[in-house]
């Protein structure tokens, strides 16, 4: 079977796209980053998969690497990575939200919060 990945990441959705922020340009760049940290993400991974498999002394290959399965230790650095690394992206949204929160004095309902992070 044969996946022609060039079509494959044009392919679009039925109806319409749904925006959930105020400016449909603003979405699109936000839509972007999360793509190109989605694919930094699983880089890091891989990166991380050879590293652990030089350090065990085994053979890199693409098969190799691709069959890895991290250990316990190994899947909760990862994840730990992860989380950061999204805390990391998304500062500037959870900085608004907790403004928004403040200038309130704790009492924004989460209506408020998307509107005015929306803006």
């Amino acid at each position: 079977m044969s996946v022609d990945y060039i079509a494959d990441a044009g392919r679009k959705a039925k109806g319409q796209r749904p925006y959930f922020l105020e400016s449909a340009q603003t979405e699109q760049l936000l839509n972007i980053t999360m793509a190109i940290a989605q694919e930094l993400a699983v880089t890091r991974e891989r990166m991380d998969t050879i590293e652990r498999l030089l350090e065990a002394g085994n053979g890199v290959t693409r098969e190799a690497i691709e069959n890895y399965k991290p250990d316990a230790a190994a899947a909760e650095q990862r994840q730990t990575w992860h989380q950061e690394f999204i805390s990391r992206i998304l500062r500037i949204v959870q900085q608004s939200r907790e403004e928004i929160t403040e200038n309130t004095n704790g009492q924004a309902d989460m209506e408020t919060v998307v509107s005015q992070v929306s803006q």
